[in-house]
Parts: C-alpha cells; structure tokens; sequence
C-alpha cells in the first residue's frame, strides 16, 4: 500500500511539473504561431482570388496546398514538410487543414486544430527581416550576410573573409533590392 501511495504522488508531482513547463496555447495568432497563420492566410488568400478553384473539395485544396508548398522556402517550407505539403513528409495531417479550408474557416482558428496535432507547428517562428538600406553590414554575423544571399537565391562562391560577402551582397542590392540600394547610394 505505502508503494502505491508513493507511485501515485510520484506521478502526481510529475503531471504537476509536465503542466507548468509545458507552454500551452489557447489560441493561434500571428504572435504565437507566426508561420502556420501567415502561411495558411497567404494560402487561403490565393485560393479566394482564383475563381478556377473549387474551394469546397476536400481534395482541391490538397492538391492546391501540394502546388502552394512547391515554392515554398526556409520555415514555410518546414511548415508544409510538418502537416504533409511536401514529398519527402513523413507523415500527413492534410486532412486536418483541408477540411477546414474548405469550409471557409479562418487561419488561426486551422492553426489551433493543427496545435492540438502537433504542438511544434507553432514553435516555427520567422526569421527578422533586416533592413538593406539602413544596415551596417559590416557589423552583421556572417551567418546573417549568407542568409540574405540565400534569400535571393544567391551564392558566393570563394568567399572566404566577411567582406567577400559584403561586396558581393552589395553587387546583387540593385537586382534583389532596388529600392534599398537606390536608398544606400542617397546616404
């Protein structure tokens, strides 16, 4: 008996533990789950705007978030990967999201279902943007410096020093970023 009473506080103390750590949501928003909102809005928004598109199938909307999926990059892309957007995911919560969609519910209210799923769908966040025309690249990690490049698709080959990047960057900003660039030469 006193074993028992034991294992029971025991297990007591730990869903007691397990509920503080645990952050739980009671609602999905642009704040707490950032990319699953944003994402899900700008797919929603685009599904409203081509009238070729039988938003209420089940099975559109999947094969029309599949295409979606395809441009996808960096955390869109993982988010896409989570729920089943993409063909190398290992699993498919589809289902869950289309469902919804195509019964005209909105994207934070899908977002929560999909938490409730799978809670690392909201632990995607966006990276900073930074800002091109006003930055001092030279006071940038080089890690930031390659992922502007990889934001424009861009490499640098043989860059090897800090300012190999920086001029490179600085030679694709009138390509990539015209307005900053054009904003960089006023200063």
């Amino acid at each position: 008996m006193k074993m028992f009473q034991c294992s029971l506080g025991l297990l007591c103390l730990m869903f007691t533990v397990n509920s503080a750590i645990a952050k739980k949501l009671t609602e999905a928003n642009v704040e707490n789950c950032e990319v699953c909102v944003k994402f899900l809005g700008r797919f929603i928004d685009q599904l409203d705007s081509d009238s070729d598109v039988d938003r209420g199938s089940q099975k559109v909307v999947e094969k029309e978030f599949m295409k979606f999926c395809k441009h996808a990059k960096k955390d869109d892309n993982r988010f896409c990967y989570y729920i089943g957007g993409t063909d190398d995911a290992a699993t498919s919560t589809l289902g869950a999201m289309s469902k919804p969609v195509s019964w005209g519910v909105p994207a934070d209210k899908i977002c929560m279902k999909l938490y409730r799923l799978d809670e690392q769908i909201c632990d995607l966040k966006y990276d900073k943007e930074i800002d091109l025309s006003a930055v001092d690249f030279k006071k940038l990690k080089v890690k930031d410096l390659k992922n502007i490049l990889s934001g424009w698709e861009e490499q640098c080959r043989g860059c090897t020093e800090k300012s190999d990047f920086i001029r490179r960057i600085e030679e694709l900003m009138p390509i990539h970023a015209p307005d900053s660039a054009a904003k960089r030469e006023e200063l």
